[in-house]
C-alpha cells in the first residue's frame, strides 16, 4: 500500500533564510502522526507543504507525493480535496458570515448537489458537537468554538489526511480536553504539529522532532516524548503525562 504522505528531501528557503533543508519521512494510511520543535523549526512551514499552498509555484520536481501522487500542477486539485488542513489562527481560516457557510464552503466548490451540501455538512457540525451552530457569526464564537467550525469545514469534505498546526493554542484546560477527544475519534490519517506535547503523547504513534528545519529525531510517540535530554536540547520539555515514565519504556 502506498504511503499516505511521502516526503522526500524536501528543502525551502524564504529569502536567503533556509526553513526547510532536507526533511524526508513517510506517513501511512491510518497513521497519527506527531511533528514538534522549538519555534521557528519550520513545523507551519513543512504543514503548508504537504497540500501544495507551499511553494507558491509548483515545484517540477516535486518533494511530496499524497497517496502516491507528487503534488504537482497536474494533481493539486485533487491534493487539496485530499488533505485539509487546519491553520492555527482560525481567524485564517473563516470568512463566511454564518457558521453554516462556512461549512458548506468547500463542499460546494467540490460541486456537491445542495441536498448533499446540507447534509454534509448537518453531518460534520454534529461530529463536532455544534449542531444549531449554523446561523452563528464566526467572529462571535470563542477560539475553541472558532476551532470546532474549521475542523466541521475541513470535515465536510471527508478528506482522506488531516494536516493540524497547533490544534490547541490559546485553549483552556477544557477546551484542549474536548479538541483532544474529537480528534483522537477520527479514522483520517493526521499529521498535528504543536507545542501541547500532552495532546501529541495522546493522540500520536510516531514523533518527528524538526529543528533548524531538519528532522533530527524520530521514533515511538513514548519513547522520544520520554527522553529528556533530548526534549531539553531541543527547547521543549518532557510532557506531564509522561513524568512518571521509564524512558525508552
Amino acid at each position: 500500500m502506498k504511503a499516505a504522505v511521502s516526503v522526500r528531501e524536501l528543502h525551502f528557503d524564504y529569502g536567503a533564510r533556509p526553513a526547510l533543508r532536507g526533511v524526508s519521512f513517510d506517513v501511512e494510511q491510518g497513521e497519527c502522526v506527531g511533528v514538534v520543535g522549538p519555534n521557528g523549526a519550520g513545523k507551519s512551514t513543512l504543514l503548508l507543504h504537504l497540500n501544495g499552498i507551499l511553494p507558491d509555484e509548483p515545484a517540477a520536481a516535486p518533494s511530496v507525493s499524497i497517496d502516491g501522487r507528487p503534488v504537482d500542477a497536474a494533481n493539486l486539485a485533487s491534493v487539496r480535496r485530499a488533505v485539509g488542513l487546519l491553520f492555527q489562527d482560525p481567524d485564517d481560516q473563516l470568512f463566511c458570515p454564518t457558521v453554516f457557510e462556512d461549512v458548506a464552503f468547500g463542499p460546494r466548490q467540490f460541486g456537491l448537489s445542495e441536498a448533499e451540501v446540507q447534509r454534509v455538512a448537518a453531518e460534520a457540525l454534529a461530529r463536532v458537537r455544534l449542531a444549531g451552530f449554523e446561523s452563528r457569526a464566526p467572529h462571535r464564537l470563542s477560539l475553541g468554538e472558532k476551532r470546532r467550525v474549521c475542523l466541521a469545514g475541513l470535515l465536510a469534505c471527508e478528506p482522506s489526511i488531516l494536516v493540524l498546526d497547533e490544534p490547541t493554542s490559546g485553549l483552556d484546560p477544557r477546551g484542549k480536553r474536548e479538541l483532544a477527544e474529537l480528534l483522537a475519534g477520527l479514522p483520517a490519517t493526521r499529521i498535528v504539529a504543536s507545542h501541547d506535547l500532552d495532546l501529541i503523547a495522546r493522540l500520536c504513534s510516531r514523533v518527528f522532532v524538526l529543528d533548524g528545519g531538519q528532522i533530527v529525531a524520530s521514533g515511538p510517540a513514548a519513547q522520544i516524548l520520554s527522553d529528556e535530554p533530548l526534549m531539553l536540547a531541543h527547547g521543549l520539555e518532557k510532557p506531564h503525562s509522561l513524568l512518571h515514565a521509564h524512558p525508552h519504556a
